[in-house]
């Protein structure tokens, strides 16, 4: 076992650098995990710009991880050493009413691996047992780092209700986006519109099962939205979460429609027409994370063979080179960039 620990410092978007910090040790009910793979999230690079409503800077990121198990603590013999798995980083209390409902994901106390704890985006670090899943055996590791990131939309579709038949609307075609019209497909949505700014994004949207894309700042593009679901949509998940998106989402949704806002929001207020809100019956719903069994759902959509890889992941880099990384990350033309640490 090696004395040394590399791990991700950011401390702004143009400094990050690695430092070097012991192996842990695993706790009781905790394991020792050697990371492979790491996503960066576009929470990561928000916080690496300052933007980040609840990520404080200098932060120790890393909550998309795939790792192997290389020692367990005491009680936490379920996972044997040499077991793949992937983090379910959301660190919950346990007691709260939301906890106790089953709602860990919005926990009173909620704090997040790899955001407000340093993270998986380093040669090791250490999980309670109870926060990773396995990774079935023939899923590669880029495939098992789409999980958690697939969790979340899964959870945002489930949100929405049954969508079998239903029209909708993706706005933002970023991989969050791109991972929700997967979703939403798999639920049986009719038809699907997704809306972007960059051209190369709606072309990769439209690949993969779009009815259509149109561009955001068009000069009326609810009316293009609706033309292509032949009218407006009963469902709009908002993956951008900024004042312009929620303003398009409100214009295309549907009377007695549904909005998720699926990205995370600019601290601050944000100017919505309440009137139309009022009048048209709008349900405006925000949507954190996911539990346990979106992250299953996900891990099943994934070993269906229905997400396209290989499309969605555009570039990775190793653990040394996590600024490039995150670099990549802010590059539009970009999907999901993710980072090598053992190597796939």
């Amino acid at each position: 076992m090696p004395q040394a620990n590399r791990r991700v410092l950011v401390r702004s978007i143009d400094d990050i650098s690695l430092e070097e910090v012991p192996v842990p040790q695993p706790g009781d009910n905790e394991l020792l995990v050697r990371s492979r793979v790491v996503g960066v999230c576009g929470s990561d690079t928000h916080a690496a710009l300052g933007h980040h409503p609840f990520i404080d800077l200098p932060y120790r990121p890393g909550h998309e991880v795939v790792g192997t198990v290389v020692a367990v603590g005491a009680g936490a013999g379920e996972f044997a050493p040499g077991t793949r798995v992937i983090v379910e980083p959301n660190l919950y209390c346990g007691r709260c009413a939301q906890c106790r409902s089953g709602r860990y994901n919005i926990c009173q106390e909620l704090k997040v691996f790899g955001c407000q704890t340093p993270g998986g985006m380093a040669d090791f670090f250490t999980i309670p047992t109870g926060r990773v899943h396995r990774v079935p055996e023939g899923m590669s590791d880029l495939e098992a780092a789409l999980v958690e990131p697939l969790a979340t939309p899964v959870h945002a579709v489930a949100k929405a209700g049954d969508l079998t038949g239903r029209t909708v609307a993706v706005l933002g075609a970023g991989p969050i986006g791109l991972l929700a019209l997967a979703a939403a497909r798999h639920a049986g949505a009719a038809k699907i519109v997704v809306t972007d700014l960059l051209e190369s994004k709606r072309e990769r949207a439209v690949r993969l099962g779009a009815d259509g894309a149109v561009r955001a700042d068009a000069a009326r593009p609810a009316d293009e939205v609706r033309g292509i679901l032949d009218g407006p949509a009963d469902v709009v998940f908002d993956c951008v979460a900024r004042e312009q998106s929620m303003a398009q989402a409100i214009d295309l949704v549907a009377k007695g429609g549904r909005i998720i806002v699926v990205g995370v929001g600019a601290p601050g207020p944000t100017p919505i027409r309440l009137d139309l809100v009022q009048d048209r019956e709008i349900r405006i719903e925000g949507t954190l994370m996911y539990t346990a069994d979106d992250y299953r759902s996900a891990v099943d959509l994934i070993a269906s063979g229905a997400i396209a890889t290989d499309a969605i992941v555009t570039a990775t880099y190793p653990l040394e080179d996590a600024g490039k990384a995150f670099a990549a990350s802010l590059d539009p033309e970009h999907g999901k960039v993710l980072i090598t640490v053992a190597g796939p």
